[in-house]
């Protein structure tokens, strides 16, 4: 007998966070009927919204268990309880979703296959055996097939795939798996696969199209395989002429490719893997992470993979089509981003016909259309814990929420990032929806993927901004942007947006101390700034230290080429006198280069002034002689790091002199060279000179935190990507008494930019305090 309706309570919960597409519903109904409550469950545009009617102390466990026990997958930012009048409800159902009101729902990403179903996909008497397109509410497709929400099928790319009788029963059966399982599908009723040659004639169908497929990666060549958010190009990893043909049609000359295994096992003959990499690996998210080499990855994979690189970058399969491909082959595979170089992924099999002729050979694809693309996110251990070097799937659109005791007004905002390795974000009070990896806005392909990936953001969430934020450069694509909408604009220095999105992510109150340090960013005194120390209190930004500036003859060509950061350094270091060439490596140079370049600067053309610890790197790399021209963006620097990390015994750091000029601090590296001079005049190898430099600027990091007395110090920038950077000066910053801080959620580089614009808007702290406008009270920057 049920309780009489007046001795019922009936609760209403509202449930915030990733709780759509996680079988959430699906797992409240099981709870409440296990429970023997009544009430309904549905989805909505700000979550879950669940009303519960029984006995207060089979209420209050309900609430426990929803609290203790979810989904896997689920993340519950809060529960809000309000009571309401008992209705004596017969039973709990799950009610149709409600699509009206304010859009706060957390979006969840792309799951890896879950156990259940790879197990199943693997089961010769199971009827999704070797069924490429297999999930349930624990995995499989989210953020790339929603088209908008809230999350149901008639939603997503898949509303064009009816379900069979049967997936129609699993689909209805509250305890089976794929209860209300979005993408749910079979052989008989979903997706299917087809091999494709380079005119778009179908070779093969279904899972002969996989096993021609794989026959064709073990022949050399090179197949493009549609995934979850786009193509890959895939090829034996172990093949060097098949590597090199990648190389050579995708014009990718040295840069790491991104490699599949078939298992962990197998990762683990190639890579060291600690038990928190594997955790990783392994996780629904299944990031690319970067991995140190064994020797025998030397003998086994392909030189062309990662020339001169000491690390893999290493993903395992995450989607059923990626675990019967890799067990078909049994090997390692290049799985690189499907586009060409400055061009978004190919989500479409008509265009990659297209847009991939001529860099593949075959094209295996299948007919559920991808709403957005999305690149592989990756990873890299940083002080025993994950960093994201870029963050795209398994993890956007997850967004940051700020804490409830930060400024939340302007109350919505549009944030375009910057210029490099671009995201945006979406803020809407405290919660920031950020985007996945968006790229390098250098052409007309990347700028349209950019502006769509703007507009799908504002219609997902049904968002307008009340402001729209960017980066002060003016010339950025972004900024272009941003200021032909037609809302206020207000730009954001570029490193005080690196230290206002690490301070997002831990929600830092100021004062906190920053250094920026990177390539390349505006600054608001002319100069390319790069190597900046900012302290951030609740009134101003001050710009305490920076390092001493030296010119780049050539200006963006110094970024391509190292030698001539190391030319400028010199030049800086010594003026005209011709002694200081000596520690230029003999090729460096023509004669009559160096004469041309060395007009330049002694004329002050087109050779820009920086202060960017990024272009110090190089330039110390270029006289190590490790790398004198860039084949990729970084590489002289990351040789660096890689030469410092092999150093066993390296002496004292080099020093860099703390001087005050104009009030802050500035960072000499004069003795730094004298000493790095003395080093190479002694026959020192580079390895140990490298490492003498790398301990030099985290020691320096330590002497301006203590002179500046700030306990709370941010590290952020492309420049803390650098392990043996960051975890030296996290030690050393330990050691001496500070709370240091490093990214986790969102990159250092400049993928992390927009969140730290959106932070900057809220706190009114946009621009750093210069002599020009250091005697008026801070401004939020102008606006357009």
């Amino acid at each position: 007998m049920r309780t009489a309706t007046n001795r019922l309570m009936r609760w209403r919960l509202h449930v915030e966070g990733a709780v759509q597409g996680v079988g959430f519903r699906p797992f409240v109904y099981r709870l409440a009927h296990e429970l023997g409550l009544t009430g309904w469950v549905r989805n909505d545009p700000r979550g879950v919204t669940i009303e519960v009617e029984g006995p207060a102390e089979r209420l209050t466990r309900f609430r426990e268990r929803l609290e203790l026990m979810p989904p896997p997958a689920a993340r519950i930012r809060r529960i809000t309880c309000t009571a309401q009048p008992p209705r004596g409800d017969a039973t709990f159902i799950i009610a149709a979703s409600h699509s009206e009101g304010e859009r706060q729902v957390f979006l969840l990403p792309d799951l890896a296959t879950c156990s259940d179903c790879l197990r199943e996909l693997f089961d010769p008497t199971n009827r999704r055996y070797r069924y490429p397109f297999i999930n349930c509410t624990h995995c499989g497709p989210r953020f790339t097939i929603i088209e908008r929400l809230p999350y149901d099928r008639p939603h997503t790319t898949m509303r064009r795939f009816r379900m069979c009788i049967r997936c129609q029963a699993e689909y209805d059966n509250p305890h089976d798996r794929r209860f209300h399982a979005q993408p749910n599908a079979c052989p008989d009723c979903g997706p299917h696969l087809a091999l494709w040659d380079r005119t778009g004639r179908v070779l093969a169908e279904q899972d002969e199209a996989l096993r021609q497929a794989a026959e064709a990666i073990r022949a050399g060549h090179i197949v493009a395989v549609k995934g979850l958010g786009g193509f890959h190009l895939m090829v034996d990893a172990r093949n060097e002429g098949a590597v090199r043909a990648l190389r050579h049609r995708k014009g990718r000359e040295a840069k790491p490719f991104a490699l599949m295994y078939p298992s962990l096992e197998a990762v683990r003959a190639h890579a060291q893997v600690s038990t928190a990499e594997a955790a990783t690996l392994t996780s629904p998210a299944a990031p690319i992470v970067l991995l140190p080499r064994t020797e025998a990855s030397y003998e086994a994979l392909a030189p062309s993979v990662a020339p001169g690189n000491p690390y893999l970058g290493i993903m395992l399969p995450y989607t059923p089509l990626h675990h019967l491909l890799l067990a078909e082959l049994g090997f390692p595979v290049v799985a690189t981003s499907g586009n060409r170089s400055e061009e978004p992924i190919c989500t479409d099999e008509s265009e990659a016909l297209v847009r991939l002729h001529g860099l593949a050979d075959l094209f295996l694809v299948h007919n559920r259309p991808i709403a957005r693309y999305c690149d592989d996110s990756v990873v890299r251990f940083m002080d025993g814990r994950p960093v994201l070097l870029r963050r795209a799937r398994g993890y956007a659109p997850l967004p940051v929420v700020l804490p409830d005791d930060w400024p939340e007004h302007p109350a919505q905002i549009l944030a375009v990032g910057g210029h490099l390795k671009n995201t945006v974000a979406l803020a809407a009070r405290r919660t920031v929806w950020l985007s996945q990896h968006i790229g390098d806005l250098e052409t007309a392909e990347a700028r349209a993927a950019f502006m769509q990936v703007v507009k799908d953001f504002q219609h997902l969430y049904r968002r307008v901004p009340d402001v729209v934020v960017c980066d002060a450069h003016p010339d950025y694509a972004s900024t272009h942007y941003a200021c032909r909408l037609s809302r206020p604009v207000v730009p954001v220095q570029h490193h005080l947006a690196h230290v206002w999105a690490c301070m997002a992510e831990h929600g830092l109150r100021p004062p906190v101390l920053g250094f920026a340090w990177d390539g390349t960013g505006y600054g608001p005194d002319g100069l390319v700034w790069g190597g900046e120390s900012l302290l951030i209190t609740a009134q101003r930004v001050e710009r305490v230290a920076h390092l001493r500036p030296f010119q780049l003859p050539g200006g963006k060509a110094a970024i391509r080429e190292p030698r001539r950061a190391a030319l400028g350094l010199l030049y800086a270091w010594q003026g005209p006198d011709a002694s200081f060439r000596s520690l230029l490596p003999p090729e460096a140079f023509t004669p009559t280069e160096q004469r041309l370049l060395l007009q330049l600067l002694e004329r002050g053309l087109h050779a820009p002034w920086t202060t960017s610890i990024g272009r110090l790197f190089d330039a110390i790399a270029a006289l190590l002689g490790l790398r004198l021209r860039n084949r990729f963006e970084g590489e002289a620097a990351m040789l660096l790091e890689f030469a410092a990390e092999q150093a066993r015994h390296f002496g004292s750091p080099y020093p860099l002199a703390l001087r005050e000029q104009q009030g802050r601090i500035v960072l000499d590296w004069a003795p730094l060279l004298e000493a790095l001079q003395t080093d190479c005049a002694r026959g020192l190898p580079p390895e140990t000179i490298a490492r003498r430099f790398h301990e030099g600027l985290a020691a320096t990091i330590v002497a301006v935190a203590r002179r500046v007395g700030c306990a709370t110090v941010v590290l952020s920038g492309g420049c803390f990507q650098n392990r043996l950077l960051t975890e030296t000066t996290l030690r050393l910053l330990r050691a001496a008494g500070f709370c240091p801080y490093i990214h986790q959620e969102v990159p250092p580089g400049d993928g992390g930019l927009a969140l730290g614009q959106v932070a900057a808007l809220r706190w009114g702290l946009t621009l750093p305090a210069t002599p020009a406008n250091a005697s008026r009270s801070h401004v939020s920057g102008r606006t357009r």
